[in-house]
């Protein structure tokens, strides 16, 4: 039991680290110095990509789209 939970544990640490370098290579390689597409790194972003992986990622950069509409 206390190995599926550490197991648990550092798999969403490094979803959520990997999602965070990500996050930061989109912003400063992919999108222009002055895109308002920009994700920012905090708390939110973290859980969301340690619990959802890239795809939360993604979620992330889709509602930012969506709130620019």
């Amino acid at each position: 039991m206390g190995n599926r939970i550490s197991s648990a544990v550092i798999n969403f640490f490094i979803r959520a680290v990997i999602g965070m370098a990500l996050i930061f290579l989109i912003n400063t390689c992919v999108l222009p110095a002055d895109s308002s597409i920009n994700v920012g790194l905090n708390a939110v972003s973290f859980l969301t990509a340690g619990s959802l992986g890239i795809p939360g990622v993604c979620l992330l950069y889709g509602i930012v789209c969506y709130q620019i509409l």
